[in-house]
């Protein structure tokens, strides 16, 4: 990997393309919707028109690991040809993958999706910290080695999520704040932005406090979810420079023609264009 870190990575792209990260998530009833089949051969389809549609146009995409895994071995095989050509071309990936275990599993993850030389290799992954935030020392270690990213699931917008993210620690605090502030640590003296980044769902009615994070700020639940411009300034406060809004169904519904694709990302980016004022 480069010797640039992924929160430095980040921060040129978001100056560059502005603040926008576009999923890759072939659901069947986008496939159908495109004219392609629910086959290994309409998802590499798939995959090179969101690659043609994206690189060179936004900050960051986002492949959507399980809809890939859900046919077998070609799907991967996909999947790792999407994020090869994606990072070859010099835009950034987080595969969205939310891998989550403890010890030598939590290592092997770690390699997969952040390892020198792995097919999978990307720029960053979203992790579960939900056995304790410990548990991800194997991506955090790795990560830093590799100088890739990831992104930590905090605050989502489930409303399942509530019933861990909501509830109080021994000390006080709530889970989910104890989320934020363990990456917070972690980015402690990075020069523009640290390269863990927590995951905070655009439609929460409250948010964890952000603004000791210094670090990427991945937002979803915008656009088609029902996440709005002025939710993001509530939620995200003072840190607004460090969100990246996360849409999917609001640009890929455009598809399948990628200018089509590409207006539908240009409006998408002119929406947040307002983080970076």
């Amino acid at each position: 990997m480069t010797a640039e870190t992924f929160g430095a990575r980040l921060h040129a792209a978001l100056g560059h393309h502005g603040p926008l990260c576009v999923g890759v998530d072939p659901h069947p009833e986008l496939l159908q919707a495109w004219g392609l089949p629910e086959t290994v051969e309409g998802l590499e389809r798939f995959g090179e028109l969101c690659v043609e549609a994206f690189v060179g146009r936004v900050a960051l995409v986002k492949p959507q690991v399980a809809f890939f895994e859900a046919y077998g071995s070609g799907g991967i095989a996909v999947l790792e040809r999407t994020i090869t050509v994606l990072r070859e071309a010099g835009t950034l990936v987080v595969a969205d993958a939310k891998r989550g275990d403890i010890g030598s599993t939590m290592s092997a993850y770690a390699r997969a999706w952040l390892g020198e030389g792995s097919p999978l290799a990307s720029d960053a992954v979203t992790v579960s910290p939900y056995l304790g935030f410990g548990s991800l020392d194997p991506v955090l270690e790795l990560a830093e080695r590799n100088h890739g990213g990831l992104f930590v699931l905090a605050a989502t917008s489930n409303p399942e999520g509530a019933q861990v993210q909501l509830s109080t620690g021994a000390d006080g605090r709530k889970i989910s704040q104890v989320m934020v502030d363990e990456a917070a640590a972690r980015n402690a003296g990075a020069d523009v932005l640290g390269s863990v980044g927590v995951v905070v769902g655009a439609t929460l009615t409250d948010a964890p406090d952000l603004s000791a994070l210094h670090g990427p700020i991945l937002m979803p639940g915008v656009g088609h979810q029902g996440g709005t411009a002025d939710d993001v300034r509530r939620l995200a406060g003072d840190c607004l420079r460090s969100v990246v809004p996360s849409v999917s169904r609001e640009v890929l519904r455009a598809g399948p023609s990628v200018s089509a694709l590409q207006e539908a990302v240009a409006r998408s980016v002119e929406a947040f264009r307002f983080l970076q004022d």
